[in-house]
């Protein structure tokens, strides 16, 4: 999903574990995407808010072994003469 420029969108998420947000989105804070999690909580008076978290979003780390390959595809690219 693309986020507009300085908006988002937040869904109910389907929990596994009582520590994971109810909520969770992503959200596009002048030109950088973020991902938001929400928690509802209760103060103390009773009152309910959202606790929030943003975060940068994940991106699988690349294995050793598939920047292997790539140097050795390359390796081969730059040596053919044509």
């Amino acid at each position: 999903m693309e986020t507009k420029l300085n908006s988002g969108a937040i869904f109910k998420n389907t929990k596994t574990k009582e520590t994971q947000p109810d909520y969770r989105g992503k959200v596009n804070v002048n030109g950088k995407d973020m991902e938001v999690s929400l928690w509802v909580k209760e103060s103390k008076t009773g009152t309910k808010y959202f606790s929030a978290s943003f975060q940068e979003p994940y991106v699988k780390p690349v294995s050793q072994e598939a920047i292997n390959q790539n140097n050795a595809q390359d390796l081969i690219d730059n040596d053919l003469p044509f």
